[in-house]
């Protein structure tokens, strides 16, 4: 049985790398025609950048793994997991969860890519929609593992569990949300930095480049491979306990301090749009991105030969 992958841009195409370098014969699927005939050969690039990282050895059995498919029904015919990438709109995700409802074996579960939208607001009417779970990844997936994996209420646990099995196998890291809530857990957390790194801006207390460096020369180079959690209990000699009760009071006033969310508003997002067009212009925007990725990979095989040591 295969990996079937529904939607073949940048998330789709990064979760097809996930499951075939981990062995798994996949079928991937998309509605464009023109995203079907170009998709091996991005992957193609993006596993040739993985080689020169030593992450990956065999670039054409991982490729030899892939097949595109041209029908929805071929790709799902047979699957033991379909994940299903889409754009992220409601109607959309909708849209293709009832069509991938009537496809799917007796066996078949499905994941979706969804960066916020609870299972329940687009599977409520299916009539098997206990096979349904979100399986929310970080892009790209096959450089960052962390996968949320979020059921509706109706979910059966037996789809959570082999969800979990599948994405554990592959070699990602998946994390149990226990409850629905708007945006997960990843982007809850990053929305809380983001609140406060544009509020920082507008107060006029730093710029944009030095709210970014604060992160990356400071909170980052931690958390690239601790939690939060962790690292207060490291920061006072009797862990976290002490640390609360010596910063819980600041922590409180600052939060109390943003007691009044407002929006990201249009002259807010134009300040801060052209600092970083100062940095990097629009034109070179999928550069810099291949510049993260590569960034991403070289962190990534240092990790690797951390876990070695």
């Amino acid at each position: 049985m295969h990996i079937a992958i529904v939607g073949a841009g940048l998330v789709g195409a990064g979760w097809t790398i996930v499951f075939a370098r981990a062995g798994k014969t996949v079928k991937l699927y998309d509605a464009s025609v023109e995203i079907r005939a170009s998709v091996l050969d991005d992957i193609r690039g993006r596993l040739h950048d993985l080689k020169n990282f030593e992450l990956v050895s065999d670039v054409d059995a991982i490729l030899g793994r892939i097949e595109v498919c041209n029908t929805l029904a071929a790709v799902v015919d047979g699957a033991a997991y379909v994940q299903e990438s889409v754009p992220e709109r409601l109607e959309l995700k909708k849209e293709i969860s009832t069509q991938l409802s009537e496809l799917l074996g007796e066996g078949t579960i499905v994941g979706s890519s969804t960066s916020g939208i609870p299972a329940s607001a687009f599977t409520e009417a299916l009539p098997n929609r206990e096979k349904f779970v979100v399986a929310h990844p970080v892009n790209p997936p096959y450089l960052v593992p962390v996968v949320e994996v979020g059921p509706a209420p109706w979910t059966a646990q037996d789809t959570v569990g082999k969800a979990m099995s599948i994405m554990t196998a592959a070699g990602q890291s998946p994390i149990l949300v226990r409850r629905e809530i708007e945006g997960f857990i990843l982007n809850r957390l990053q929305g809380v930095l983001l609140r406060e790194a544009w509020a920082l801006f507008e107060k006029g207390y730093a710029s944009a480049e030095d709210i970014d460096k604060t992160v990356r020369e400071g909170l980052g180079l931690r958390w690239s491979f601790m939690g939060p959690f962790e690292t207060i209990d490291l920061n006072a000699p009797a862990g976290v306990r002490e640390y609360a009760e010596v910063l819980g009071p600041l922590y409180h006033s600052i939060d109390a301090s943003r007691s009044d969310p407002q929006p990201w508003s249009e002259a807010l997002i134009g300040k801060v749009e052209a600092e970083r067009r100062e940095e990097v212009t629009t034109e070179d925007l999928a550069g810099r991105r291949n510049w993260r990725d590569r960034r991403l990979m070289a962190l990534a095989a240092h990790k690797a030969k951390q876990q070695d040591k």
